[in-house]
């Protein structure tokens, strides 16, 4: 299928794939994870699992930092392997840690936020970014 795709039209379509998956991933936490938590952050607070000991308070706004706020600038592109840290880091706690005993299919729904969350650490954003915007005005791109 390779041979299918013109060579030019290779880095554009990488660049149009790692976009569609920030987008996605990115919006898919921020929707369905981050902004339940932050519009229940009073109720949760209290009782929400507290992993590195840290306090149940604490451990949700960092829970709430990494999928609303890393979660946007995935999204937007921006410091894209920095932010995938946290978020990152967030999904292999509640794949191991806060589901450690459950069975894998508790497991796996982490891990399949995990894997492009990694993938964008390994990669960057591709072309489509704030980062390859500001990249390139700082000169470090071609144009």
């Amino acid at each position: 299928m390779e041979h299918l795709i013109p060579a030019r039209l290779r880095p554009l379509l990488n660049d149009l794939g790692l976009l569609i998956l920030r987008l996605w991933i990115g919006g898919a936490m921020l929707v369905a994870h981050g902004m339940p938590k932050l519009l229940s952050f009073g109720e949760r607070s209290a009782s929400f699992p507290d992993p590195l000991g840290l306090s149940s308070p604490v451990s949700l706004t960092l829970a709430v930092g990494a999928e609303v706020g890393a979660s946007i600038l995935l999204m937007l592109g921006l410091a894209t392997r920095i932010v995938s840290v946290p978020l990152l880091f967030t999904m292999l706690m509640a794949a191991f840690v806060i589901h450690g005993d459950d069975p894998w299919q508790k497991k796996e729904f982490a891990l399949m936020y995990a894997v492009p969350y990694l993938t964008f650490m390994l990669t960057g954003p591709g072309r489509f970014s704030l980062d390859h915007l500001i990249a390139r005005k700082k000169g470090d791109l071609g144009a």
